[in-house]
């Protein structure tokens, strides 16, 4: 194993220092506005090298099945969709639609589908009919992706949110004896430090910066899900209970679904971008970047160790499903009260909050 994360690291760190200078040429950078406040233009490669990396690594390292072929074919497609996205930016029906069809993929082709929810609700198991079972799979794709894909706003915080993700599953997938799928996400981490490295200027500084782009995002959504649907809807031993995805995944589900909740109710798209993610609130708080990165992060690391400490110790299902809507209930409220809240806290510690909502 030791050999093929090397691998996957090393590669990684090539293809980013290969593909950053032809993405300068072909105009596939990130280039300032009124939402994106770097400097320069940044070429958006990271999520390519991590894909690319990955696929050499399967290719010299893992045998080839019907399985890892469709994973591979589908990752292709949609990495090829977010590169174009990023040259062009299309319209975010095209992506939906796309996305849509690579659910379908998975469904018909790879016989991967959310029919099993467990034991939510008591003692019988949840099984969902056949046609629900597709309609909760496409939705539960499309909104695994967007929610790794709303979330990449600060340096290094996509990559650090997939990797507690990858660690967490990692983990689980170990305990349960898989460790095939264990060892790929071990791989995918190992993918991933170069481009954080890369992103936050370690060890070479902003001039060798990169970013993920939405080819990154969604590849990195699209194999959370996919990694997610393996753990929890097999036929015979599975490696999490279906109700564990959600704390593995908890923190850019919750952004997700409050941001867009919020965009709908001021009449917008919810698809439509803004400055009011999580990371956002964060810095508008006082925290530096690097501060909103730990924090989240950390945040994020919190849920997903209840998700394991909750599968190895058998907690109820129920529970731990109850226990997720009220965490999501407090969420929504915070975040939908943060500026009465700091300025009550601040008030009470006697900190000025003019800068407040600047």
């Amino acid at each position: 194993m030791s050999y093929s994360l090397i691998f996957a690291f090393f590669i990684s760190f090539l293809c980013l220092f290969l593909f950053r200078k032809i993405a300068k040429r072909i105009g596939l950078v990130d280039k300032p506005n009124q939402r994106k406040h770097h400097e320069g233009q940044i070429p958006l490669v990271g999520g390519i090298s991590i894909f690319l990396s990955l696929m050499f690594t399967l290719l010299v390292f893992i045998p080839l099945d019907k399985n890892i072929v469709l994973y591979i074919c589908c990752s292709t497609i949609l990495i090829v969709l977010g590169a174009i996205d990023d040259r062009f930016d299309i319209s975010f029906k095209v992506r939906l639609v796309i996305q849509a069809v690579i659910s379908l993929a998975m469904i018909l082709v790879g016989e991967k589908s959310l029919h099993n929810l467990g034991y939510l609700m008591g003692s019988e198991v949840i099984q969902l009919p056949l046609v629900v079972s597709y309609l909760v799979t496409i939705f539960g794709v499309i909104g695994a992706i967007n929610a790794f894909n709303m979330v990449d706003g600060i340096d290094g915080l996509l990559g650090g949110l997939a990797s507690v993700t990858f660690g967490a599953l990692g983990v689980l997938f170990y305990h349960s004896g898989n460790y095939e799928l264990a060892k790929y996400c071990l791989l995918i981490v190992a993918a991933i430090l170069p481009y954080i490295m890369l992103n936050l200027g370690i060890p070479l500084g902003q001039r060798f910066k990169v970013f993920m782009g939405d080819a990154g995002s969604i590849f990195i959504g699209f194999t959370v899900i996919w990694l997610l649907i393996e753990a929890s809807q097999g036929e015979s031993h599975n490696a999490i209970r279906p109700v564990t995805a959600l704390w593995l995944i908890a923190l850019p589900l919750m952004d997700m679904v409050c941001i867009m909740v919020r965009r709908i109710r001021k009449g917008q798209s919810p698809f439509k971008p803004d400055r009011e993610h999580l990371h956002h609130i964060c810095q508008r708080i006082g925290f530096t970047s690097r501060g909103s990165l730990l924090v989240i992060c950390f945040l994020a690391s919190i849920m997903a160790g209840v998700g394991i400490w909750s599968e190895l110790n058998g907690i109820n299902e129920t529970v731990m499903f109850i226990t997720f809507l009220i965490v999501f209930a407090v969420y929504f409220y915070v975040i939908a009260h943060i500026w009465k809240i700091t300025a009550f806290i601040k008030k009470k510690m006697k900190v000025p909050v003019t800068s407040l909502k600047s």
